[in-house]
């Protein structure tokens, strides 16, 4: 048999292999975060989701994104069994199980109250007393979780602890301002009836990670960070961020 015989019989074989590697899917989870996460909508699956599967496009990967509590999602992808989770804060507790991509974009947590209440956040020592609602599984910082001066009572999500600081079960809760006021509106909560501070705990970068026990993590990590770079250098990063009104 000579080459050119050769070359045509491996032709379609190494088109069927090239069309599997570049239909890989891997799959994400999140709970609603929006405007970072959300439900399908007209837009999309959010700033997030939206990002996640433009970059790895680039690297010749799909996406199969689905909504998950928080709690069950980053356990599902700090064991292995979902691949991604497409938006997280850094802690040093995580990094135990997590492998983190470069920042992609940052969210400001800020101290959020009922309307009228005077508090201004201070500094750790400023929430002396205070009953302060969390998240469960939330990245609020190693120095904010192990302070012993105020409560951290724990819930599901943030609409769980608006609802307990319009009852006075809690004192403050916390979260990015643009996720609380998209969160308020989406579950029919009054704006008005909270306020934020005016300074926040923290600036937190917002990352994708995978688990250390995926065998393929890093590989993927290093993929999302490869075509981050190629959606911000063609404009797809901005043209994402743009169609949801962020600049």
């Amino acid at each position: 048999m000579d080459i050119k015989s050769c070359t045509r019989l491996l032709a379609p074989i190494l088109l069927f292999f090239s069309i599997q590697v570049n239909s890989t899917t891997l799959t994400a989870a999140q709970d609603p975060w929006p405007p970072f996460v959300t439900e399908k909508s007209s837009l999309g699956n959010g700033i997030s989701i939206d990002l996640l599967k433009a970059a790895m496009k680039t690297q010749g990967y799909e996406i199969d994104f689905k909504i998950l509590p928080w709690s069950r999602a980053l356990d599902e992808v700090s064991k292995g069994r979902i691949d991604l989770l497409p938006a997280t804060w850094f802690t040093q507790e995580r990094t135990k199980f997590l492998l983190y991509s470069e920042p992609y974009l940052s969210n400001e947590l800020t101290f959020i109250k009922r309307a009228g209440d005077p508090f201004e956040y201070s500094g750790l020592s400023s929430l002396d007393g205070k009953v302060v609602g969390i998240v469960r599984g939330y990245g609020y910082g190693d120095a904010f979780l192990n302070a012993t001066n105020f409560k951290k009572p724990e819930a599901g999500d943030l609409v769980s602890n608006l609802k307990k600081l319009l009852a006075k079960r809690v004192d403050l809760t916390l979260e990015d301002k643009l996720v609380a006021l998209s969160i308020m509106e989406k579950s029919g909560l009054n704006q008005s009836e909270f306020a934020f501070t005016k300074k926040a705990l923290s600036e937190n970068p917002l990352h994708v990670t995978s688990g250390t026990a995926n065998a393929n993590g890093k590989t993927y990590i290093d993929a999302y960070n490869k075509g981050l770079a190629e959606i911000k250098a063609n404009g797809t990063f901005d043209a994402i961020l743009s169609k949801y009104g962020i600049k």
